[in-house]
C-alpha cells in the first residue's frame, strides 16, 4: 500500500503514458504481486523486496539501459537514493525528491539503519550535483538547496488533488460530538503519539470528544499501548485501513484533522482533510508549513507539543464562525490544486531536461 509520494509518481507516469509517453516503472515487489505487469499505460517490472531495494533495483535499470536507448530516466528518490547518476551513462535524469528524512530518520528505526540511511542521503548534494530536480514544496526546495545543490536546477511542481474522490453530493451529517481524526501510516517517525497526547487533553476538556487513528504501518501496537496507559481506549478508535468511500465518508463526518509529524515533503492528507472541509491542526514544520495557511484553513502549532496541539484544536471546536470560516477556506484552498496541472508541469520539465532545450 502505498502513501502520497508514491500517489504523486503513479499520476504523472499515468499521465506521461496517456501522453503517448513509452513508460517502464522499475519498482521493488512484495507479496502476491506479477512481477510484470501494465497498469495505467505504465508497464510495471517489480523485483525484490523494499528493504533493499537500492541494492537489487539498480542492477535491473543498467541492464535495461544497455539493452535499449531511453530518452529520459527518472528516479524517485523516496527515502534511499538509487545513485542513478553512477550508471545512467548519456541518458538524461530528473530526480524527483517528496523530501529527504535527515536527522528524522533517528524517530523512526535503531540507530545502525538510521545512519545507514542518513549517510545515504548525505551523498546526494556530491553524486547529483549536475542532475535537475523536481520537487513538491518550497520546504523539500530549501532543504535541497541547504545541503549544497544548485537552487537553478529544482523545479518546485505541487502535488494534485482528487476532487472528485472527495466530494461528495449528498455528504455525511458532521458527528454532533466533537470527533477528531488523525490519517497517517502508523510509523514512528509521523509522531502521531504527539495527537494521542493532544487528545487526551481535548478529551480532558470536552468529555464527549471522540477521535478516530486511520491508517495502518508498524507503529500501531505501540500507539495502542500508550492509548491504555492514557486511559482512552473507550475514546479513541483504530479504523486501519478504509477503501476511498469509506474513508471520504468518515472524513465529513470529523471537525478537526491532527497531523503531528515532524517533517512531510508536502502534506497530501492535509489538503484531502481540506476538500472533505476539515481544517487541520500540524506542526509547523517542513511540508505542512507549506500545505497549511496558517489562520486560514488550519493552524500551526510548534512540533512535539501536545499541549498547543490540544489548545489549538479546542479553540476551533469551541467556536462554530470560526470553524465553519475554516472550512470554507479549505474547500477553496483544496479546489486549488489540480493533477493534470502537475503532471503538465512535470512533463513540461522531462521534455525539456530529455531534450535539452532549456536548462532550469
Amino acid at each position: 500500500m502505498g502513501g502520497g509520494a508514491e500517489l504523486h509518481l503513479h499520476h504523472i507516469l499515468k499521465g506521461a503514458a496517456a501522453a503517448g509517453w513509452e513508460v517502464d516503472l522499475v519498482c521493488s515487489s512484495y507479496p502476491g504481486a506479477a512481477a510484470e505487469e501494465t497498469i495505467d499505460g505504465v508497464h510495471i517490472r517489480r523485483h525484490g523486496h523494499w528493504a533493499v531495494a537500492n541494492f537489487v533495483l539498480p542492477p535491473l535499470v543498467r541492464r535495461m539501459l544497455r539493452s535499449r536507448r531511453y530518452d529520459l530516466l527518472v528516479e524517485d528518490i523516496n527515502k534511499i537514493p538509487f545513485y542513478t547518476p553512477l550508471y545512467r551513462g548519456s541518458t538524461p535524469l530528473v530526480a524527483i525528491v517528496p523530501h529527504l528524512f535527515g536527522r528524522t530518520v533517528y524517530r523512526e528505526t535503531n540507530p545502525l539503519t538510521a545512519t545507514y540511511v542518513y549517510g545515504a542521503e548525505s551523498l546526494i548534494p556530491r553524486l547529483y550535483r549536475d542532475v535537475d530536480f523536481e520537487v513538491i514544496s518550497p520546504s523539500t526546495r530549501d532543504d535541497l538547496v541547504a545541503r549544497g545543490l544548485d537552487p537553478a536546477r529544482i523545479r518546485t511542481i505541487y502535488c494534485g488533488m482528487d476532487h472528485e474522490r472527495f466530494t461528495l453530493a449528498d455528504p455525511p451529517a458532521r458527528a454532533t460530538e466533537p470527533l477528531v481524526v488523525t490519517w497517517s501510516r502508523l510509523r514512528r517517525y509521523k509522531s502521531l503519539d504527539v495527537a494521542l497526547h493532544a487528545f487526551a487533553r481535548i478529551h480532558r476538556d470536552m468529555p464527549a470528544a471522540r477521535m478516530l487513528v486511520m491508517g495502518r504501518g508498524p507503529d500501531e501496537g505501540r500507539l495502542r499501548r500508550l492509548c491504555t496507559r492514557l486511559g482512552l481506549d473507550d475514546w479513541v478508535e483504530f479504523r486501519g485501513f478504509q477503501p476511498w468511500d469509506e474513508l471520504v465518508r468518515t472524513l465529513h463526518q470529523c471537525r478537526v484533522f491532527l497531523n503531528p509529524s515532524p517533517k512531510e515533503g508536502w502534506g497530501l492528507t492535509v489538503i484531502e482533510a481540506n476538500q472533505c472541509g476539515l481544517p487541520v491542526v500540524a506542526s509547523d514544520r517542513p511540508g505542512l508549513k507549506d500545505s497549511v495557511r496558517d489562520g486560514e484553513t488550519g493552524l500551526l502549532v510548534p512540533y512535539g507539543d501536545p499541549a498547543a496541539m490540544a489548545d489549538a484544536a479546542l479553540g476551533l471546536l469551541r467556536d462554530e464562525d470560526r470553524w465553519l470560516a475554516m472550512s470554507d477556506a479549505a474547500r477553496r484552498w483544496a479546489g486549488s490544486f489540480s493533477w493534470q496541472r502537475c503532471v503538465e508541469e512535470s512533463l513540461t520539465l522531462f521534455d525539456q531536461v530529455a531534450t535539452g532545450k532549456k536548462r532550469l
